[in-house]
């Protein structure tokens, strides 16, 4: 029974997943077609992205009361519906309803991550949750390569318009399909338990006091800020160089496939032939080269060269969730599962915010995409560095005991 309540568990975070990352990453994907017909700057699409990366880090500083509370199902329907909104809102074309769908649109579905990872790590053993949180963030990637697939369709059907309202009906539908397995999903719920403002200090203080978690934290910081300006300007980055948006939107799709074998292997990796701390050190590495390449490109590019670093970047800026979200749930104290996700995702939420700020900026100042990926790349180095040592630090730990 345990076996099965988990598998039934991982499909249906799985599914709220993928429809939560289409939600949020529609916006900044057929973002090409908004700007051209809104006559606004390329830049803004960093700004937009940053704010959402504002929500986010609101929401999930917040949520880990709500979750004990309502429950991981609840809060996964309340993070689908609240990007529908977002979503909706945007598709007016009025710039402050925009920046007010990022952030609850962002918000909504950054909420959906501590959720189910609270949810998973109940059910979960130990020894396989970096196998059990790999396969369930598989669904990013997924989410992403399905909203490059469909959302030019979508522009191209009925207008960006229309596709941001097909997107805020898909993510409707799913909130209401998830109903029918509340209660055996959130059966550990606390209805009585009150809220506090200072939840979001313990969610805080678990994510910093605790050594593993503060490094968590760190890392999460540089690699989400990385993915954001990856995912946020990919694909304006290759319709710059001359791609259309279709092009564009299948070599990114494409690049997104390496991400979902990837974070299995990487979570496989975690649990049977290396620490943690020793994968997500070398995928550290292989974010900050990936992007540092982008600096010699141009439109000379091939489709083909172009598809290979965004394969690259997708193999390791895209794959690394399951393996962090499994360290950050074995090393919090009982019963703050979610507090601790959610701090440490907290953390990778302001990474969100200024990386694409950073990117932005750069690109204010003429210096270009390529310049722009390595800027916010760069952290990603340091963390190697740290995650490496503290494995090394571990593994003389281990052997002297």
């Amino acid at each position: 029974m345990g076996m099965k309540l988990l598998l039934a568990g991982l499909v249906t975070m799985f599914l709220q997943q993928v429809v939560a990352s289409l939600g949020r990453n529609l916006p900044p994907l057929i973002a090409p077609a908004i700007l051209e017909d809104l006559a606004w700057d390329p830049a803004l699409v960093g700004v937009y992205v940053g704010v959402a990366a504002v929500g986010s880090l609101m929401f999930q500083l917040g949520c880990g009361g709500f979750i004990v509370r309502y429950g991981a199902l609840r809060m996964s329907q309340v993070s689908l519906l609240t990007v529908a909104v977002g979503l909706a809102a945007g598709a007016t074309g009025n710039l402050l309803l925009f920046a007010i769908s990022a952030i609850i649109g962002g918000g909504g579905a950054a909420l959906s991550t501590p959720a189910s990872s609270h949810l998973l790590g109940r059910l979960s053993p130990a020894r396989l949750a970096p196998l059990v949180f790999s396969l369930k963030q598989t669904a990013v990637p997924a989410g992403l390569l399905l909203c490059g697939l469909i959302g030019p369709l979508f522009v191209g059907l009925w207008g960006w318009r229309g596709a941001m309202l097909a997107g805020a009906l898909i993510c409707f539908a799913a909130a209401v399909a998830l109903e029918p397995f509340r209660r055996v999903f959130d059966a550990d719920r606390a209805p009585g338990r009150p809220f506090s403002m200072a939840d979001v200090a313990v969610t805080l203080r678990v994510a910093t006091q605790i050594p593993a978690l503060r490094d968590l934290s760190i890392a999460c910081f540089a690699f989400n800020g990385l993915q954001v300006a990856f995912v946020g300007y990919f694909v304006t980055y290759l319709t710059s160089l001359g791609q259309d948006l279709v092009a564009a939107g299948a070599i990114f799709s494409a690049a997104m496939l390496i991400a979902i074998p990837g974070r299995v292997v990487w979570g496989w990796a975690g649990s049977t032939i290396a620490s943690p701390a020793s994968v997500l050190g070398w995928l550290a590495l292989g974010m900050a080269g990936s992007a540092a390449v982008l600096v010699m490109s141009g439109p000379g590019w091939s489709a083909l060269a172009l598809g290979a670093v965004a394969t690259a970047l997708s193999a390791t800026v895209l794959s690394w969730h399951g393996v962090l979200l499994a360290e950050a749930a074995r090393h919090a104290p009982e019963g703050l599962r979610g507090f601790a996700t959610g701090g440490v995702l907290s953390c990778g939420q302001f990474g969100g915010l200024v990386m694409p700020l950073v990117y932005a900026a750069a690109l204010g100042l003429g210096a270009g995409h390529g310049v722009g990926f390595l800027l916010v790349g760069l952290p990603c180095a340091a963390v190697g560095i740290m995650l490496l040592r503290r494995a090394g630090r571990d593994r003389r730990s281990a052997g002297a005991g």
